[in-house]
């Protein structure tokens, strides 16, 4: 019965594949083809496991697979002869096929607005529109690259621009397109990269995330209005259905991913770079789906002191822990799929994924995610990703275990067969010994069984032997004493290999070379020496990082000189006690049993210094100056906390910092106040609480008329057409305002009937000013400009909360203080561009004398690891009092952020974030000895010279391992330069 059964659905299955709309040219064949693959391994998911099964498959479809199955005589038997059979791989992110016709932009001037033809989106890189399919053709050579690689299907986009479009899912097989599509639209697309787009906007990471948002929100208002037509919003609202992926370039990116995806419900699939790692604990509390390539760097060239000098600890350590990737994902139980992207050669995949085996990935969990959870991702589990009856034919055959030392022999696509390799009859592997000029040589053959690798040993060093087959003859070609020996096999099998040898250009005897044992054994004494051990992961993943972050302490400092910043002023023999992350105690003779204790006798403590502008911990760019207002943008989507700044500003004493936007235009972005929680992720490192701010700027910065002719069409280009930008956005700020109050008065009926006004993020944040809910730092210089913001906010309602550089602010002091406006300004930065010619040295002093609430700030990551010495300047230029002196780096800045609450002074209640200095803190000569934030310790300097120990003593550990590598055949790469960019106010990046 089963027979008839099997039969019958050969004939109902050929009837239905003669249905095509391609017309015959000639006869019509109608053959079905069935294959039987018998005496097989086979595993039937990442689970199962079947020793002696059948697999038959008609055409491209999957007709039984088991065990002690019939199969019809008449079908083609392939005996396996148990090899492995495995479901073929799933690729989840590649361009394979896609060919876009990609314009040549070289040379072209940036553009405001898109140039695109059509009803599309305003901005060129939101390409919603755009379908994989459409583009889609079969590439022979590239399928190939991704067959030998096990892969039978790919998903495949237009990787190009931040909105991307649809995803397609092929196969990968080489018959004509019609036939191997899978899924027409499977996915939609997402990256930071605004890729082939000429349009100056976004020119910065938190640029494209601002453009992201403001897309979804357009996209939930297109729905419902009737004004315009727009393909791109269409497009981007119909895929919405679809799994929708997204690229990051760094470990930072998929929590600002994650972040996004949460703000609007999607749950976004994250391919990522290698680094996960480095950040496990917080990956786990967002528990994302992620695609992970198998991308391990090489080796480095250290064939000299100064390249090693040259390599930073975190190149060394990610050398070391990339393999480990995939594992600690795996012990984590973090969902993820792995991936061929990223790497220079496909050839590479196999190799890196048989080190990722070796590294602690389990091999069930490799074959997961290389084929049940792509297919899960996808929705196309009734297709392929394992095999079983009806399903896609795409299967790999395997001499061995392809996660140990197996080799693919062939790949079945759609029921297609595409070769690569065939089984050696001989295993050379094992340890061989053979007798020249009577001395004993051995070779010590490892490698895989099809391909070996011969080594030959003798006492002081192993040397890679070049090996290969040549009509039924092995060559064996390697050095003794320098001396070229050839050897030219006669005979050979599993235990002997009888040659003709030539020593130079001399021929000698034939020699045996004969196998110890059958049993592989490593008798190499380079490959015994290699250090198995694994160094740990750093938070950050930086040199100075920790294995561990430290945690809150209670103590009580001892006798120490305090400076308040309060009415008690600067205190002699006073202890200070903290308490979970409180100041809770400040006198004399505090004892407390079972609490730590420290003796500060010969130490002054201070609150910690804040600096009110900052730009260190930034990522990807300071400015987005395309428009004359980005203030929807945002520096708190960009924290980076892997800037070596901030420890270094540890070290220096600072502890909270308000990270400020750039001047390229009259209104910049959202400022993010931090405390530099040194190892901690970006949002814990963020003032909890704190008031919203914004960056504004006047001056030559902003109008851009000093940046050459590629920045000429953007408005304004005087200083007085700065002034209408201001007015105009106001002016259209409340009339949002009203649009939306307008709606919200209406009735819950009235507004379901209604359309709702389209959110603007850019306005929302200017309306946030007008209703004192945010508040503006002001970049500023000459006097007349100072004089017409104060103009401008009095006459629209709403206050500035802080001129900073404010060089010409002795000038106006007065009219700052009717105002009601405080200076961050610089100690002595003057004549740097003419406007900041009239800059004078007493400025900060002056501005104290008319009792403005003065700061001195950085806007440089070097100057403000000195902010302390900054402070001392106001003594020397204009005598202001040391404790005034001190405000102006720790309480003033805090009254200007409004967080004086809770920082800026030593004072019950407050955060415990001090700082122990070894002398007098406006002194030259002090130095940080503890800093703390919240109690907790982040620096120390007793702890530096046991941490610089700890990096050489690792760098060095590293390098031998590298060089221990390189020795037994792994080919080194030369190091990549670090490129760090230190932000100030007029830095331009195109990330």
């Amino acid at each position: 019965m089963r027979k008839i059964l099997f039969t019958l659905s050969i004939f109902i299955y050929s009837v239905v594949l003669s249905q095509t709309t391609f017309p015959v040219n000639g006869v019509n064949d109608k053959r079905v083809s069935i294959k039987t693959f018998i005496n097989a391994t086979i595993y039937v998911d990442y689970k199962t496991k079947l020793t002696n099964a059948v697999l038959i498959i008609e055409n491209d479809r999957i007709v039984e697979v088991g065990t002690g199955i019939s199969y019809p005589k008449t079908s083609e038997i392939i005996d396996l002869k148990g090899a492995i059979i495995y479901p073929s791989f799933i690729e989840l992110y590649s361009n394979y096929g896609v060919n876009e016709k990609k314009e040549n932009y070289q040379g072209k001037r940036p553009i405001d607005i898109s140039t695109k033809k059509g009803a599309y989106h305003w901005n060129e890189a939101i390409r919603s529109e755009i379908n994989a399919v459409d583009l889609f053709s079969i590439s022979e050579n590239e399928a190939d690259e991704y067959r030998k690689s096990g892969f039978g299907t790919v998903l495949t986009h237009v990787n190009n621009g931040i909105v991307r479009g649809t995803g397609t899912c092929v196969l990968l097989s080489n018959e004509r397109e019609n036939n191997i599509i899978l899924k027409q639209k499977a996915t939609s697309h997402f990256s930071f990269d605004k890729g082939t787009s000429i349009q100056e906007y976004p020119s910065s990471l938190m640029g494209t995330i601002a453009l992201i948002r403001q897309t979804f929100l357009d996209s939930e208002w297109y729905i419902n209005q009737q004004i315009e037509k727009n393909i791109s919003l269409e497009a981007f609202n119909a895929n919405k259905q679809y799994v929708s992926f997204f690229e990051a370039k760094d470990k930072l990116d998929i929590f600002r991913i994650d972040k996004i995806g949460r703000e609007f419900g999607v749950n976004f699939i994250i391919k990522s770079n290698g680094t996960e790692y480095q950040n496990i604990e917080d990956l786990k509390k967002i528990n994302p789906t992620l695609i992970i390539p198998l991308n391990f760097p090489k080796p480095f060239d250290i064939s000299t002191p100064q390249l090693e000098n040259n390599i930073a600890l975190h190149q060394l350590k990610h050398w070391e822990l990339a393999p480990k990737n995939l594992s600690l994902l795996s012990e984590n139980d973090i969902k993820f799929a792995i991936t061929s992207d990223n790497l220079k050669a496909k050839s590479e995949f196999l190799g890196n994924l048989k080190k990722a085996v070796k590294n602690g990935l389990s091999k069930e969990n490799a074959l997961k995610a290389l084929t049940f959870t792509p297919a899960n991702i996808l929705n196309i589990e009734s297709e392929i990703g394992s095999l079983a009856k009806g399903k896609k034919a795409n299967f790999i055959i395997c001499d061995e275990d392809i996660f140990e030392s197996g080799i693919l022999l062939e790949n079945w696509v759609n029921g297609n067969k595409y070769s690569y390799n065939t089984i050696l009859n001989t295993d050379f592997r094992g340890n061989w010994t053979f007798d020249l000029n009577n001395q004993i040589f051995e070779l010590y053959v490892n490698g895989q069984s099809n391909k070996p690798i011969f080594n030959f040993i003798n006492k002081k060093d192993t040397t890679k032997v070049d090996f290969k087959i040549e009509n039924n003859i092995v060559w064996l070609k390697f050095k003794i004493d320098s001396i070229d020996v050839l050897m030219q096999s006669l005979y050979y099998n599993n235990q002997l290999i009888r040659a003709k040898t030539y020593l130079g250009n001399q021929s000698t005897s034939i020699i045996d070379i004969k196998k110890e044992n059958s049993i592989f054994t490593n008798k190499s004494p380079k490959l015994d020496s290699l250090d198995n051990t694994t160094g740990e992961v750093l938070y950050p993943f930086l040199a100075f990082g920790r294995i561990k972050n430290p945690e809150q302490e209670q103590i009580i400092f001892k006798n120490a000189t305090v400076w308040t910043n309060e009415n008690e002023g600067i205190l002699t023999q006073t202890d200070v006690h903290i308490n979970k992350g409180k100041i809770v105690a400040i006198g004399k003779n505090i004892s407390i049993p079972n609490v730590t204790q420290i003796d500060a006798s010969n130490l002054h403590i201070t609150s910690g210094i804040i600096d009110e502008h900052s730009h260190i911990a930034i990522s990807r760019g300071v400015n987005e100056g395309a428009q004359a207002s980005t203030a929807e943008v945002r520096i708190g989507d960009v924290v980076n906390s892997e800037d070596i700044n901030i420890f270094r500003q540890l070290a220096g004493g600072v502890t909270t910092a308000q990270l400020l936007h750039g001047s390229a235009n009259p209104i910049g972005g959202q400022s993010a106040i931090i405390k530099l929680k040194w190892g901690e992720s970006p949002e814990k490192m963020k003032f909890p609480n704190a008031d919203e701010f914004i960056k504004f700027a006047l001056g030559e910065n902003v109008k851009q008329t000093n940046w050459g002719e590629n920045y000429t069409f953007r408005f304004p280009q005087t200083r007085m057409g700065v002034e209408q930008v201001y007015y105009d956005m106001f002016y259209r700020a409340k009339e949002y305002e009203k649009e939306w109050k307008a709606f919200n008065s209406l009735s819950p009926k009235k507004q379901k009937s209604s359309v709702q006004p389209r959110r603007d993020l850019d306005l929302e944040a200017l309306v946030e000013i007008l209703n004192s809910k945010r508040f503006i730092t002001c970049h500023s210089y000459q006097q007349g400009e100072i004089n017409m913001l104060m103009h401008v906010a009095d006459s629209m309602g709403f206050k500035i909360n802080t001129f900073t550089h404010i060089l010409e602010g002795y000038k106006v002091a007065d009219k700052m203080k009717k105002h009601g406006v405080g200076g961050s300004t610089f100690s002595d930065w003057w004549a740097y561009k003419y406007e900041v010619n009239d800059a004078i040295p007493y400025n900060g002093a002056l501005l104290n004398q008319n009792g403005i609430i003065t700061a001195f700030n950085s806007d440089d990551a070097e100057m403000g690891r000195r902010l302390n010495q900054e402070a001392a300047k106001a003594v020397k230029y204009g005598n202001v009092s040391e404790e005034d002196a001190w405000k102006f780096v720790t309480l003033n800045p805090a009254k200007l952020l409004h967080i004086d609450n809770k920082v800026g002074s030593i004072k019950i209640g407050k955060d415990a974030d001090l700082v122990l200095w070894t002398d007098n803190p406006l002194s030259i000569y002090a130095k940080v000895y503890q800093t703390y934030i919240d109690g907790i310790k982040f620096f120390d300097i007793n702890k530096l010279e046991e941490s610089i120990y700890y990096i050489n003593t690792e760098k060095n550990r590293l390098i031998s391992k590298m060089q221990n590598a390189i020795n037994n055949g792994e080919k080194p790469e030369p190091i990549k330069e670090q490129k760090t960019i230190l932000y100030h106010c007029d830095t331009i990046e195109e990330y």
